[in-house]
């Protein structure tokens, strides 16, 4: 088997921890002044929404957070790795909870990673490990928050620009802080499945910028087309998503997701799962990775086509005269140019990895395959006995990097303790 090197902090995961909070300081500072203006003005209606989704996504966020904290103190040696500093102030488990009631853990998080970064990379300190941990559950967390805020906010922005046929210069720095938040998730999420890889097969960065790219140029016209359909039909555009979220749930379910460890996290990972599917594909299970996303894109591709006919009939001709053809174009030609790099990316950038099986020690040799389970939680390959390991980002790694995918048990070796194989 080929073996992997356990990804050491670095200087550049201390960057990317610091940008993390920066964007996410400036993004939230956008919202506040959106909102403000929003209710300054009188228009109630569209504050209100703005605020629902600023407290829906930051309710998420700390939910899966909470649950995270809790689930890492149940693990095994887990404290004793991170010598008491689990991800909030020590074991004060109180003290968590009120922060995340409070919805002040995410931001917790932030800090109590930069704060072991700084230790680990500045003082070179021992932690690094557990650095790294921390920054993988912030990359899913921001996955997840944008998600909830920014893409649906960006759609939000859009419409209000569209209805009102006018744009005011803080629609646009809210435009562009959502945009900017997308955009660094996406770089940052790559960045950290791409830590799960061997060394043989190590992606640079040009895989991570087509990876930019082909997201980018799917998730624009997927948001333009929601807000063009709402801007003629607003009534209707929360029975269309309350449809689909539905639909996607659902399919989420019938998938058979593993990804929490417990029943009621698991059916909010399915309802978020169902969420982000409305904006972007994003795969959850193991095997036929490649049917479900045509199947997915399929979908999206009529969905996205019916909202931009309805819009095109619904529209008002004298005042989108001057610009309706040339945005049906342009974001026909953005989608096909997004899905050409979904494909480039899959042909020439992205590693076919596949392990075969790890049998128990004491098995027999002629037992079947199917069998023999799968102990590992990474796509990694080697002795790991002594590292930390992030079952959560392991896990999409494995889904993201691997054909056929990695099976995994319940039991305690495929938590997020350090794994022996």
């Amino acid at each position: 088997m080929e073996r992997a090197t356990f990804s050491k902090y670095s200087w550049i995961d201390f960057f990317f921890s610091v940008i993390g909070v920066c964007t996410f300081l400036v993004d939230w500072g956008s919202d506040v002044w959106v909102a403000t203006e929003f209710y300054c003005r009188g228009e109630l209606f569209w504050f209100g929404v703005l605020v629902g989704l600023m407290v829906l996504s930051s309710v998420v966020v700390q939910m899966f957070s909470w649950f995270w904290f809790k689930y890492d103190r149940q693990l095994l040696g887990f404290s004793g790795r991170t010598e008491g500093r689990t991800v909030l102030f020590g074991d004060q488990v109180r003290l968590s909870c009120v922060l995340h009631v409070l919805q002040l853990g995410f931001l917790c998080r932030h800090i109590s990673a930069i704060r072991q970064g700084f230790r680990v990379w500045w003082r070179k300190e021992e932690g690094s490990e557990y650095a790294v941990y921390l920054t993988h559950d912030l990359s899913m967390l921001r996955l997840i928050e944008t998600f909830c805020e920014s893409a649906p906010q960006l759609t939000l922005m859009i419409y209000v620009m569209l209805h009102t046929n006018k744009a005011r210069t803080v629609q646009f720095v809210s435009i562009a802080a959502s945009t900017t938040s997308v955009a660094w998730m996406v770089v940052d999420y790559h960045r950290s499945l791409r830590s799960f890889l061997p060394d043989k097969a190590k992606q640079g960065w040009c895989s991570s910028l087509i990876y930019f790219l082909w997201n980018l140029l799917l998730i624009a016209p997927r948001v333009t087309a929601l807000a063009l359909f709402a801007s003629v039909l607003s009534g209707y555009i929360a029975a269309h998503f309350l449809m689909l979220w539905l639909v996607f749930v659902l399919w989420a379910w019938r998938q058979g997701t593993d990804f929490m460890d417990s029943v009621g996290g698991e059916w909010l990972y399915r309802a978020t799962v169902g969420l982000i599917w409305y904006f972007s594909w994003f795969n959850v299970a193991e095997g036929q990775t490649r049917g479900r996303s045509i199947i997915y894109h399929s979908f999206i591709t009529t969905d996205g086509g019916i909202l931009l006919v309805t819009w095109w009939c619904y529209r008002d001709p004298v005042q989108t005269e001057s610009y309706a053809l040339t945005l049906l174009i342009t974001l026909l030609f953005i989608y096909l140019l997004g899905l050409l790099f979904k494909t480039l990316y899959y042909c020439c950038f992205h590693p076919k990895l596949w392990r075969p099986p790890v049998r128990e020690p004491g098995l027999p040799d002629d037992l079947p395959d199917a069998e023999v389970s799968f102990r590992d939680v990474s796509i990694q390959d080697g002795t790991l006995s002594s590292q930390l390991l992030n079952k959560r980002m392991a896990c999409h790694a494995a889904h993201f990097y691997s054909e056929q995918g990695v099976n995994r048990n319940t039991d305690s070796t495929n938590r997020a303790e350090p794994s022996h194989l």
